[in-house]
């Protein structure tokens, strides 16, 4: 993703695409439009004008036509700032409206995308993608587009009163232009590679700290303050080396258009003060108002090669951002089953699942488990479990086979239905930066205050909840590290109880919790697994022993089958492990 190009100097594709988010702001692009315009037509009276007074009013002496035109001359200004106050907050009010709706657009695309995408794709670029990335969008409109058409149209303007003025001074005028369309060529090819290089650099960037600040507590438990921070040194530097060969670019194309600018005027008076001196139809009023046609000439190509760059910087920024809206790695949607209640009854029959090609992570796996049933699935790291209740929410798609709920698909249902009717306690919960209410209703306006306070009694972590400095108005940290590990946890299997779900799956939901909250939770997860279908996840063998059927997984396929009790009896790996874990229980008390 960070190494995307265009490959053209202006990709129109693109940029009739960032146009059509335009489409609501008609009006106001339009009018934006048309004040540049405006102002491209304005500024170039101003020296005919001056040409007109010095000739008219000022050789041929008349004070009164002279104040006059200079009245006018000042209204034309005064005229000309206030156009020019409304084009610019005009133009910055579109783009920031079109970067709102962008940024709406690609953040409403992301939350579609599959846990794949997320898998593979770094955190701090998608983070660059939806904020640096859109900001440069908007320059489109405020610095961009606009003023390309508005200094273009001066810049015609301008030539064509040149020439109505006087054809030869026009000329003389010119002769610079063919260096200048040389060295703007060079500059707009150069800077280009170098934007692109400088967006790249800033997702490297951003990448590299979302990634290490939230991994902090690992740098500091294995001392590598002082490696993290030579690495980012390199990164930073990179940056660093971009930005200058920007700046490189600018240093000597500026200077450039700066002694062309002062050769045009040089030749000018040389020229037109010898066809004064000499009477050859050369007024002082023209030469006077070449010299600032010249300057008028000169700044707007200055001006284009510098906003065709933040032009082009805008066309870079949204090409990485759409994509990201191009990306279509959904999952698919297609159901039309929408059921307010479900019995519960979950079948997998000869699934098959791959998170990369056909590396199995379950391999022709089958079972079923009957409404209201408990089902534990058992076995080391890596042996699928988790697997298990990622495709049954449909996180991830399986390869092969099928799952069905109550006898249907479960690619028949909606998938926001599907997920409404299952919930999830993770091991590791996450917690957003906001109050303990908040983050148990989820900004959910159909859960008040007392569904929660009385769902808390429930379950027995009111009294928790309100120990706490402001109780449910206590604010937890970024990712809820003001928590303990165990606590954060009571928050998640609150929000999960609230919700009703017929489908109960508990991912490790007790492992990193200490006794006394294990007790809390215990007492309530008996009430709570009532009446629903539950799936738990455990390494503890001791928390499922109540459970009505029991999956020990081993790379990816079923090793054993049975009731706590039929396992012990058949004296294999579920044995095995059920013992070992007992006798180091006993051994630790």
């Amino acid at each position: 993703m960070a190494n995307t190009k265009t490959g053209k100097a202006i990709d129109l594709k693109l940029l009739k695409r960032v146009l059509t988010f335009t489409a609501p702001y008609k009006k106001i692009l339009y009018f934006s439009i048309f004040l540049s315009i405006l102002l491209s037509f304005l500024s170039p009276i101003r020296p005919y004008l001056i040409n007109y007074a010095v000739d008219n009013y000022i050789l041929i002496q008349n004070i009164d036509k002279l104040r006059f035109i200079c009245v006018v001359i000042l209204l034309i200004l005064f005229i000309e700032s206030i156009i020019q106050f409304s084009y610019i907050y005009l133009a910055t009010l579109l783009g920031q409206n079109v970067i709102q709706d962008i940024r709406a657009s690609v953040y409403k695309h992301i939350l579609k995308l599959k846990m794949k995408y997320y898998d593979n794709t770094p955190i701090g670029s998608l983070v660059t993608r939806t904020i640096s990335d859109i900001e440069t969008i908007s320059d489109i409109f405020s610095q961009g587009l606009f003023v390309i058409i508005g200094e273009l149209l001066k810049l015609i303007v301008v030539l064509c009163m040149m020439f109505y003025t006087d054809w030869r001074l026009s000329l003389i005028s010119l002769l610079s232009i063919p260096i200048l369309l040389i060295a703007t060529s060079w500059f707009k090819r150069n800077i280009k590679s170098a934007f692109t290089e400088v967006r790249k650099e800033v997702s490297n960037i951003n990448t590299f700290v979302q990634e290490h600040i939230v991994g902090m507590n690992l740098v500091q438990i294995f001392n590598r303050e002082d490696s993290e921070f030579e690495k980012f040194k390199l990164i930073n530097s990179k940056h660093l080396n971009a930005h200058l060969r920007s700046v490189f670019y600018y240093s000597v194309f500026f200077p450039i258009v700066e002694i062309l600018s002062a050769l045009s005027i040089g030749l000018i008076i040389w020229y037109g003060g010898e066809a004064i001196i000499s009477g050859n139809d050369v007024t002082l009023g023209e030469l006077i108002a070449f010299i600032l046609y010249i300057y008028m000439m000169f700044r707007p190509i200055r001006q284009l090669a510098d906003r065709f760059n933040v032009l082009q910087m805008g066309i870079v920024g949204s090409e990485r951002v759409f994509k990201v809206l191009d990306t279509k790695d959904f999952i698919s949607d297609i159901g039309l089953l929408k059921k307010t209640k479900i019995k519960g009854v979950i079948e997998y029959k000869n699934v098959k699942f791959a998170y990369n090609d056909n590396n199995w992570v379950l391999n022709d796996i089958s079972f079923t488990i009957e409404e209201g049933e408990k089902l534990a699935l058992v076995g080391n790291t890596g042996s699928g479990k988790t697997s298990i209740i990622n495709i049954l929410n449909r996180f991830y798609e399986i390869q092969s086979g099928f799952i069905n709920i109550d006898g249907i698909n479960i690619k028949e249902y909606k998938l926001e239905n599907l997920r409404k009717h299952i919930a999830v306690v993770q091991q590791e919960v996450h917690l957003f930066s906001s109050t303990i209410l908040e983050n148990i209703i989820l900004f959910d306006k159909s859960i008040t205050k007392e569904n929660v306070f009385e769902a808390a009694k429930e379950i027995g972590i009111h009294d928790f909840i309100l120990s706490l400095p402001g109780g449910y108005s206590y604010v937890v940290g970024e990712r809820g590290v003001t928590l303990s590990t165990g606590q954060r946890q009571l928050i998640s299997f609150l929000r999960v109880y609230l919700r009703n779900p017929k489908i109960l799956i508990l991912d490790e939901a007790t492992s990193s919790i200490d006794s006394h909250t294990e007790n809390i939770l215990q007492s309530s997860l008996n009430k709570i697994s009532e009446g629903r279908t539950t799936i738990v996840i455990a390494h503890r063998l001791s928390t499922i022993v109540n459970s009505d059927k029991i999956l020990l997984l081993k790379n990816g396929v079923v090793l054993e089958e049975g009731s706590h009790s039929n396992l012990l009896k058949l004296k294999g790996e579920y044995h095995k492990m059920y013992t070992n874990q007992l006798s180091k229980r006993n051994s630790e008390i």
